[in-house]
């Protein structure tokens, strides 16, 4: 963890954000110390809220600290300030998190799928088949739509989570689940017609 400086003395003042940001993108490691010092406990406490995961989150908050570094060059300061290009760093390191979260999700679900009903003694065989179906369903829906279902339900994410996780306003994450509920029952009840 850095040291805090506190400006008297024998202390430089604080660097203004711009400064920072000038310093980063020259490569100055004192500014990247500085920018984690002041926008590392943001950057967890959006991690941790879309994430549910401590460790998680601190994994997430060196990734994007990582990508500050490794990006520095591309930050432009007339396309914004350099704590809103860091949100975007974290929203997609967030996602990326959440993305191979998923992937490890439909790994085991695949997996659990693959097995008979001798091996899985309290599944029954329509459980397993409703599944394969609602998955085939899912995958069918445009795409926001089944982002937003597959974080609410397979990530146990908020729609407030989605919209800060998305980057949405909270109004469209919420029009995107009721129209992917309402397009998924409906090829549902199709699917199980007589």
């Amino acid at each position: 963890m850095p040291v805090l400086r506190h400006p008297g003395p024998g202390f430089p003042p604080p660097l203004a954000d711009d400064e920072l940001a000038r310093g980063l993108r020259e490569g100055d490691e004192d500014c990247l110390t500085e920018a984690y010092r002041r926008w590392s406990p943001m950057v967890h406490a959006l991690a941790w809220r879309c994430l549910g995961d401590a460790r998680e989150a601190e994994d997430v908050t060196q990734q994007v600290f990582l990508g500050v570094w490794r990006g520095r060059g591309g930050y432009r300061p007339d396309r914004g300030a350099l704590p809103g290009w860091i949100t975007g760093i974290a929203r997609r390191k967030i996602a990326d998190a959440l993305s191979a979260r998923t992937r490890r999700g439909e790994l085991v679900l695949s997996a659990a799928s693959r097995l008979g009903p001798a091996d899985s003694p309290g599944a029954q065989p329509e459980t397993l088949l409703d599944r394969v179906v609602v998955r085939r369903e899912l995958a069918r829906l445009p795409a926001a739509q089944r982002q937003v279902l597959c974080l609410a339900y397979y990530e146990d994410l908020t729609q407030a989570q989605i919209a800060v996780l998305t980057g949405w306003p909270l109004g469209t994450v919420k029009s995107h689940a009721r129209r992917g509920l309402r397009r998924l029952r409906g090829c549902l009840q199709q699917e199980t017609a007589p």
